[in-house]
């Protein structure tokens, strides 16, 4: 496969994950999440749609700098790990803000950083700047368990 459709898929892949997720996260910020009770370091959620948008692109760079690395190693590990992180990350929205289940919410992120550390643990036997991709996005995510824990321990 021609690089270019390789760059294609990586960045859709991640991008068309976001915007499902986004479909159930959008129909609560403006109902059940201004309900809630938020710690005074929430975001406005303004800012959600463009970190995660180009965190989302920055994954799929990540995603095709390993899939398109010259390395004899094996790719599947790898792959496998990015696969199961993205999946953990679309249920989170479906746990948070579809069934409100904010305890739930708070293992599943855990499990999610979990994930993407050994995603980048992983990516980084292909591409040290693959690697660094995912840094800005563990860093988000530790700030929204941050605010995850936040918001179960006032509600």
């Amino acid at each position: 496969m021609k690089p270019i459709f390789k760059f294609l898929i990586s960045v859709f892949i991640p991008l068309v994950v976001g915007l499902t997720s986004g479909f159930f996260t959008s129909s609560n910020v403006n109902g059940w999440f201004t309900t809630i009770n938020k710690p005074s370091f929430n975001p406005p959620n303004w800012l959600f749609a463009p970190v995660w948008t180009t965190l989302y692109i920055m994954m799929g760079i990540a995603l095709f700098l390993v899939w398109n690395s010259n390395s004899v190693k094996s790719k599947k590990t790898a792959i496998i790990l990015f696969s199961t992180q993205l999946l953990l990350n679309f249920l989170w929205s479906f746990i948070f803000f579809s069934q409100h289940n904010i305890g739930l919410a708070l293992v599943e992120i855990v499990l999610l950083w979990i994930s993407i550390l050994l995603t980048i643990f992983a990516f980084a036997k292909f591409s040290t700047a693959a690697s660094w991709l995912l840094v800005p996005y563990i860093c988000w995510v530790s700030f929204a368990t941050l605010l995850n824990y936040s918001i179960w321990q006032l509600n």
